[in-house]
């Protein structure tokens, strides 16, 4: 049940704990250059480095959603926290390439514990009327964390070797910990249910075939599937005048209108719409793109645009947890299937659409985003009305 009043002070130290979780992807795919000499002999398993944290989303998201209730939410992020801060300090050793994968096989576990549990704290210390905005700055964690690494992390691993970034890494991490024991609420008791591969394939059934719970990620694995890879490959293809401009103020613009008007039109009309129109937007500010194949002034502002149009999706739809879902349980089911979706679309997007610039120049970026927004808005359209006939 939410409290009358929102509780700041827990809600910001969560999202500091959601930030060392994305600092987890973000100190080594921001430094992946100068990791690179580390391991010469590597070769393609290199990127095992970066993709195996997400890979253990991908395998058991929904697993951890259900864990929530039979480990205690507050226990177990504080554990993940307390267990990252120690594998970033393991990593700053650098470990031979197999240990470092094994390390960040790990840190995939830690890194989903933290962001499958911080969506169900938040919901639980939030009062009904703050929970959109509360729920959309915790969906800038990801941004964020990339962004703030670019300007601080990089530099520090540049001058003082990556070691050093995993060491600052680890003490946030413990940081984290320690704050989320000062001020997180004691856990709510705990269910006694026993997890086995029959109840766990049951329980995935129920997730998926809800219309209330699967909705945030069903609409959430279309925005994944786009925005890392624009992220990725956007700066590319505009103007190089406009290229350190365009890679810098992309995630900041997805931030600004996340929080600024996305949190607005949220309260006003509701998480599911505000996807919605985001994926709409986000069709207009690709059309732009199909216009202008990214140069000129024109390109760098659809750019852009299709950046903020999209952050629009991503704060509606952690704020759609909480609207749609009024019990704890089912709040940890769909974060945990947020999760597990978002590591789907972004282990998938970046390669898919690579390929396809490749054959196919500039204007498949919205050949790309074109039909994934579309998706997006249907998915959510044909779950709406499943919830209006129950």
């Amino acid at each position: 049940m939410s409290p009358p009043r929102t509780r700041w002070g827990v809600v910001l130290a969560l999202w500091f704990a959601g930030l060392c979780a994305a600092g987890q992807f973000s100190k080594v795919g921001v430094i992946f250059a100068e990791l690179a000499p580390l391991w010469p002999e590597a070769g393609a398993r290199l990127g095992l480095v970066v993709s195996v944290v997400g890979g253990v989303g991908i395998v058991f998201g929904t697993t951890a959603g259900l864990m929530v209730t039979r480990l205690g939410a507050r226990r177990m992020i504080i554990g993940a926290a307390l267990t990252g801060a120690a594998l970033s300090a393991l990593e700053a050793v650098i470990l031979p390439l197999g240990w470092m994968i094994a390390a960040r096989i790990l840190e995939g576990f830690a890194h989903l514990a933290i962001v499958v549990t911080g969506p169900v704290l938040i919901a639980r210390v939030t009062a009904p009327q703050d929970q959109a905005a509360a729920m959309t700055l915790w969906s800038t964690f990801f941004s964020l964390a990339f962004t703030l690494t670019a300007a601080f992390g990089l530099p520090l691993a540049q001058s003082h070797g990556a070691g050093a970034l995993f060491v600052l890494h680890g003490a946030l991490m413990a940081c984290a910990a320690a704050l989320l024991a000062w001020v997180l609420p004691a856990d709510t008791p705990r269910s006694t249910a026993r997890l086995s591969a029959r109840s766990v394939l049951a329980d995935h059934a129920r997730i998926y075939t809800s219309p209330d719970i699967a909705a945030p990620a069903m609409g959430f694995v279309f925005y994944t599937l786009l925005f890392v890879a624009l992220l990725t490959l956007v700066p590319a293809e505009v103007a190089p005048e406009h290229r350190a401009l365009v890679a810098g103020a992309m995630p900041l613009a997805s931030i600004v209108t996340s929080l600024g008007l996305g949190v607005a039109l949220t309260r006003r009309l509701g998480a599911v719409r505000v996807v919605q129109l985001g994926f709409a937007l986000a069709m207009v500010a690709a059309l732009g793109w199909a216009v202008t194949l990214g140069q000129g002034v024109a390109g760098m502002t659809a750019a852009l645009a299709l950046s903020a149009a999209l952050g629009l999706v991503q704060g509606a739809s952690f704020a759609a947890i909480p609207a749609l879902n009024a019990t704890a349980e089912d709040r940890a089911a769909a974060a945990g299937a947020i999760a597990q979706l978002g590591n789907v679309g972004t282990t998938l997007g970046t390669p898919l659409l690579l390929a396809l610039v490749a054959r196919f120049g500039p204007a498949a970026i919205s050949g790309f985003a074109l039909p994934v927004c579309a998706a997006g808005i249907l998915v959510h359209s044909v779950l709406t009305r499943r919830r209006a006939q129950n």
